[in-house]
């Protein structure tokens, strides 16, 4: 038996490079959103106000059910909330 090592865990997860990337971002998104409401003491009625959301939706990001979350809707959610993305490109190793 051979163990392979990933450098992430959606790289062993799932099935193309492509989706493990769209992954990484999302739950890179997600993230900082989440420790953006708690370092802002915002509860999930005020978060949801200020990123144009349902507080149902903060509930499911708090959670972590990044299934329910593409990237575009992160990604206005960020910077609804006054954050900036920058983003870097490299070569696959």
């Amino acid at each position: 038996m051979s163990r392979k090592r990933f450098d992430s865990v959606w790289d062993a997860v799932e099935d193309t490079p492509a989706q493990a990337e769209n992954m990484k971002l999302r739950s890179t998104l997600m993230i900082a959103l989440k420790d953006h409401i708690a370092r802002t003491g915002l509860s999930q009625a005020e978060a949801a106000e200020l990123l144009g959301v349902t507080q149902p939706r903060i509930s499911d990001l708090m959670r972590g059910k990044i299934e329910l979350f593409g990237l575009d809707t992160l990604v206005n959610m960020v910077g609804a909330a006054g954050m900036h993305v920058e983003m870097r490109i490299s070569n696959a190793a």
